[in-house]
């Protein structure tokens, strides 16, 4: 690494590993969340769904913490969604409860389970 700071190399390293975490989650909003999408022509349009970008963030954010014990703690958003979201399930309604049926053939079942419980739902 080459650098024209006068610090120790234990701190030189320690900034720029900090900035290129900063640069992941950076490329994480623009590529798997798309924060760059403004194609409305109101201003205050574009506006809010920036501001929609970024509460999903938040929100796969407080997934990945509450996946700390899965496989997922340390996967990136683009992760998240392909491996968590888009799948085929069949939703149950009735008066006191939802039920999630995941597929049979689902391989991240017992990590979604995991999440799920984590955030209060009953198994």
């Amino acid at each position: 690494m080459v650098t024209n700071l006068t610090l120790k190399p234990e701190r030189v390293y320690k900034i720029y590993r900090g900035r290129g975490d900063m640069e992941n989650r950076i490329k994480e909003l623009h590529h798997d969340l798309e924060v760059d999408r403004t194609s409305c022509t109101d201003f205050k349009a574009n506006q809010f769904r920036v501001l929609l970008t970024a509460a999903a963030y938040v929100l796969m954010q407080e997934l990945r913490f509450r996946a700390a014990a899965t496989e997922f703690a340390t996967a990136q958003v683009g992760t998240l969604r392909l491996r968590l979201f888009k799948l085929g399930a069949w939703v149950e309604r009735s008066i006191r409860r939802i039920v999630i049926h995941l597929p049979l053939s689902y391989p991240w079942a017992r990590s979604w389970q995991a999440i799920a419980s984590a955030v209060g739902a009953t198994l």
